[in-house]
């Protein structure tokens, strides 16, 4: 401890230690328990995609990039939106590389957000919110999404509720869709009933959209930015680790108009400068020449939620069944449990598999109490395995 100081950590991320992921995975490690809490894959991405990145770094593309990125990934990205959802983007102003999309949101959110603004957050939450919402000084106003019986257990949020988290401080609303945790796809309705709470309020949304390509069962990825209005205020958010299963690669990009985007990259020169240079060349090739590796990848992932699924129910657990992302979410009060924290600290030693207690992501922590998720992006044999062992331990 340094002399005459009990804390050198600031005040303001005091709350935040070891984040969740962290704990789960180290406790995975420590027991030799099948980790499905952090979401990482345990597969590569396509060889092309690899070899690619070997050869320009054989090549010698190993020295700074330029600081916005990649002149040839930017107009990959814009080429990619352009063609997936009618987005017109300028890549020289309206597309900035980040390492990785946790860096464009931080960088968003440092950017954008002033000392005493309110960010809206729709909870259960990705855990890198909070803490830089806590690092701009920002003030969270969290809507609870909650799941709706009628629908399969899909998660969903109160209109109303939205409204009444929006006052005169509230400066953004971010937007995770596909959303980590649930796995809900925000429909188009409830996109519209963002957009107009964004237009009435002058409020800057930013999107977290990560897990774009990751939708199952025919579900549409909607880009908040493309609803009436939203273009001139949304900063978009989006990566290739989920879409490529390269979540190491760190290689992500923030998108919209160019105020937005050099609000960004103002801040982001001064926290990573840039990102690896051979990595954007391969991705960019990939973006361009690996769409049906992408929908391959799409399939394979919705076939091992419906196996892990599956077997969680067989486990005794209601599983609230997923629209997206790597994740699935169960309730655990079938098991005689309502602490997630709890039994996700003790599923290790107790079953050998590691999950992550949903009630960390949330700040009205009771209305996630009750809820543990689950990764499903992995091998067939891993799931199986991880449903072995939750099966034999709950004696079902």
């Amino acid at each position: 401890m340094l002399p005459g100081v009990d804390e050198p950590l600031v005040t303001r991320m005091r709350p935040f230690g070891e984040t969740v992921f962290a704990e789960m995975s180290r406790l995975a490690t420590e027991t030799g328990s099948v980790n499905l809490g952090q979401g990482f894959p345990d597969t590569d991405g396509p060889s092309s995609l690899l070899e690619a990145a070997a050869r320009h770094i054989r090549e010698g593309v190993n020295q700074y990039p330029p600081g916005p990125g990649r002149p040839e990934l930017r107009a990959a990205v814009a080429a990619d939106r352009r063609r997936r959802y009618g987005i017109d983007l300028d890549p020289a102003a309206e597309v900035y590389i980040t390492v990785g999309a946790t860096a464009g949101i931080a960088s968003g959110v440092l950017g954008l957000v002033e000392a005493g603004d309110e960010v809206v957050v729709f909870e259960p939450m990705y855990d890198s919110y909070a803490a830089v919402i806590a690092l701009a000084g920002g003030v969270r106003r969290a809507v609870t999404l909650r799941p709706d019986p009628a629908a399969d257990g899909r998660f969903t949020f109160d209109p109303a509720e939205l409204r009444a988290a929006v006052g005169p401080r509230t400066r953004m609303i971010i937007v995770n869709t596909p959303h980590n945790p649930t796995g809900t796809v925000f429909t188009r309705d409830e996109l519209s009933a963002i957009a107009r709470v964004c237009r009435e309020n002058d409020l800057i949304a930013l999107t977290d959209e990560v897990y774009e390509h990751l939708v199952y069962d025919g579900a549409e990825h909607v880009p908040l930015s493309t609803l009436p209005g939203m273009a001139e205020r949304t900063l978009a958010v989006s990566s290739v680790g989920k879409t490529f299963s390269v979540t190491a690669w760190k290689t992500g990009w923030v998108m919209g108009p160019e105020p937005l985007v050099r609000a960004a990259r103002t801040v982001n020169q001064f926290l990573t400068f840039t990102a690896n240079g051979a990595l954007q060349l391969a991705v960019a090739d990939a973006l361009r020449d690996e769409g049906d590796w992408v929908l391959g990848q799409r399939d394979a992932l919705q076939a091992k939620r419906d196996r892990l699924c599956a077997g969680l129910r067989t486990a005794g657990l209601e599983v609230l069944r997923p629209q997206g992302t790597y994740f699935v979410i169960t309730d655990i009060r079938p098991l005689g449990y309502g602490d997630g924290i709890e039994l996700a600290r003790s599923l290790p030693h107790t079953a050998g598999v590691a999950a992550v207690p949903a009630q960390v992501l949330y700040d009205n922590t009771e209305e996630g109490r009750h809820l543990v998720r689950f990764a499903f992006c992995k091998r067939d044999e891993v799931l199986d395995t991880a449903v072995e062992r939750l099966t034999a331990a709950f004696g079902r």
